[in-house]
């Protein structure tokens, strides 16, 4: 009988090893003050920086969803991993954290180099855009975990914060201008929804026109990363609120203190035309609770700040804070 080798069971080391030495350029163009060392070790390695009183780390994990799905089976992976450092790095934000590094985990039934290769330079491009480093991840070809060419994404951040800052919550208060950040598209929530409305429901295709591009390609819009926005803006805002899962009536509220709540006047959100298009199939109430609606993050800020937080940011005032139990009130 002939001998076997970790190839015949499904895994190409050697394919591996290859993305590993595709990947490394990408890495190191994310590099920052603090990184230490590069891609190759057993983990990666990263200074903290100075200045700090009581530096705090912050941590963030998430993924890309059902949003993935529709990536591989179009696929159009180019824009997959700046969501999946948009989904962490935007969580760090909301505490004040001024994310530092990140790092991936690509797991996959048969390791196809060049699609890997797409994605890893897709998460150097997110890195980029929060300017934080990429020091690592790890690539696992696991055959009869995943189908065929299925992969999934998982990514882990981390940010540092001064202790005194994390809590947002201790600066909001009564007359509070909530401002806008727009989204650029669904993000990465509520995607097993979209796929039965379009694809199930309304029998949709990928290439069908819509707006001014194909259906896919609006569905496919990178997540916003809102870094460059915060750190321009810092010293003004009181409190942020990443607009994920949930919706603003549920992730609005985990930055209120008690005895304050939200109103958000619907007339003033810039709905964008996939959720208007959306609409027609779905209740209100459930579009509000599973997607952004048009608006990405949301910053509490001081009344007499709002218009000029705004116009840096080409946001817009949605409603203000009110007496109440951290709730929202959508007038």
């Amino acid at each position: 009988m002939p001998q076997l080798s970790y190839k015949d069971s499904g895994v190409d080391i050697d394919a591996g090893n290859e993305l590993v030495e595709r990947i490394k350029p990408f890495a190191k163009a994310t590099a920052i003050a603090g990184v230490l060392g590069g891609i190759g070790s057993f983990s990666g390695a990263f200074e903290l920086p100075k200045g700090y009183s009581e530096p705090v780390l912050l941590a963030a994990t998430d993924g890309v969803g059902t949003k993935l799905r529709l990536a591989i089976e179009s696929g159009k992976l180019e824009g997959v991993g700046i969501d999946l450092v948009a989904m962490c790095v935007n969580d760090l934000i909301c505490n004040f954290a001024t994310p530092l590094f990140f790092l991936d985990y690509y797991a996959t039934g048969r390791l196809e180099v060049e699609s890997a290769a797409t994605v890893i330079a897709s998460i150097s491009e997110g890195c980029k855009l929060a300017e934080c480093a990429l020091i690592g991840g790890e690539t696992a070809e696991m055959p009869g975990m995943y189908f065929k060419n299925d992969f999934d994404l998982a990514g882990f951040s981390v940010g540092i914060a001064e202790k005194s800052e994390i809590d947002r919550s201790v600066h909001c208060k009564e007359g509070d201008v909530l401002v806008a950040l727009p989204s650029s598209g669904v993000h990465s929530n509520g995607f097993s929804l979209v796929r039965k409305l379009f694809f199930e429901k309304l029998g949709m295709r990928f290439t069908d026109k819509f707006e001014d591009t194909t259906l896919i390609d609006v569905l496919l819009r990178p997540t916003k990363i809102y870094i460059k926005e915060f750190k321009a803006n810092k010293k003004d805002i009181k409190a942020l609120a990443h607009i994920t899962g949930g919706g603003l009536v549920e992730n609005l509220p985990r930055v209120l203190p008690g005895g304050l709540g939200a109103v958000v006047q619907k007339s003033s959100i810039k709905t964008l035309t996939v959720f208007d298009f959306m609409s027609k199939h779905v209740e209100e109430s459930e579009m509000y609770r599973t997607f952004n609606m048009g608006i990405g993050m949301v910053w509490v800020v001081a009344k007499e700040n709002a218009d000029k937080v705004a116009a840096n940011v080409g946001g817009y005032v949605i409603g203000e804070l009110i007496k109440g139990d951290k709730e929202v009130r959508l007038v």
